[in-house]
């Protein structure tokens, strides 16, 4: 009979946690959903538009033409048919990204999360490297890495590659996401459960593997978007300047091209538009997907909107807004 009766409790018990916990749990947000199709598209073009389009480094067609059936985007100065380059380009810009956007994670999880958890002399010595990283200007720095780099005998088919240019971009583009990491380690290292493994005599690497990292993974997922950012309009940056790769096509190398073509003064603009409207459409599109995983960390993200639109629904109810309806 006790069975009997404890169990609707029981259920109603249940039934109430998963309640929470389902308010609690990031949904599908507008700007996670267009991000993930902004970036989806990008990637898709990249990756099936070289399939679809002429040899981008074939020169023989009339210069700057006009946009037409021939060449949706129009043909570059040397004859280059500008959508083959946008959609090679493309793909180039997101190897950078993604290399770049790696190297970056990995050199700030090795700097941000060691010097978390274990303190002392080692982080004392990681955070002063990180710190000299961070007063560095951060462009003068990838620049000078890269025109060195570039030049050096010995290199071969690296030099003046895309691969270069995003181990480049990734090693001098880490130090902030390793003071982020820093300091959530040092948090999550005196939580009881950290201590628990500690006390059972667990290895350190295993516990950073197994109770801190799984614990940092939307931290690490903003971080890496981050890196990809950066990486992209940092590759676009240097290419402009004359130091991007010359070995493969970006749309960095892109832009270069149509700025040494004169592209704007001879009203070419089917030559730099497109590939400029791709890169903030990258921008864009990851920054919408880091704002949501943003929300998913701060969990005071997430209840803003719905605490904002109770504030207005009980100022036109004329009950004014005060007591729980302020955001801290």
């Amino acid at each position: 009979m006790a069975d009997l009766l404890t169990a609707p409790a029981a259920d109603a018990t249940q039934a109430l946690a998963v309640s929470r916990a389902r308010r609690t749990m990031p949904r599908l947000s507008g700007k996670l959903l267009t991000g993930i199709v902004m970036i989806a598209a990008i990637i898709a073009f990249g990756v099936l538009g070289p399939l679809f389009t002429v040899d981008p480094r074939d020169a023989g067609f009339d210069p700057l033409l006009p946009p037409s059936a021939a060449h949706p985007l129009g043909t570059s100065k040397l004859g280059y048919d500008v959508l083959a380059q946008v959609a090679i380009g493309t793909q180039g810009s997101l190897f950078v990204g993604a290399v770049a956007g790696l190297v970056a994670l990995l050199l700030a999880l090795i700097f941000g999360v060691l010097a978390g958890y274990f303190g002392g002399a080692l982080d004392e010595i990681l955070m002063l490297l990180t710190n000299i990283m961070l007063v560095i200007p951060g462009l003068p720095l990838v620049m000078v890495i890269a025109a060195y780099v570039q030049h050096t005998e010995g290199l071969g088919p690296l030099a003046r590659s895309s691969l270069l240019v995003a181990l480049v971009l990734g090693i001098t583009g880490w130090a902030g996401s390793a003071v982020v990491l820093r300091g959530t380690a040092r948090s999550l290292r005196t939580r009881d459960y950290v201590a628990a493994s500690v006390v059972a005599g667990e290895r350190p690497l295993r516990v950073i593997f197994v109770e801190i990292l799984p614990n940092l993974m939307p931290l690490l997922a903003a971080q890496l978007i981050f890196g990809v950012i950066f990486a992209v309009l940092g590759e676009a940056g240097l290419s402009y300047l004359g130091l991007g790769p010359t070995g493969s096509i970006t749309l960095g190398t892109v832009l270069n091209d149509a700025q040494t073509g004169q592209a704007v003064g001879s009203g070419a603009w089917w030559w730099f538009v497109p590939p400029g409207a791709i890169i903030a459409l990258i921008g864009t599109g990851l920054s919408l997907i880091n704002f949501a995983i943003d929300e998913i960390v701060n969990p005071k993200l997430r209840l803003a909107p719905a605490a904002a639109r109770r504030q207005r629904r009980a100022h036109r109810m004329g009950r004014g807004i005060g007591g729980e309806e302020v955001i801290a």
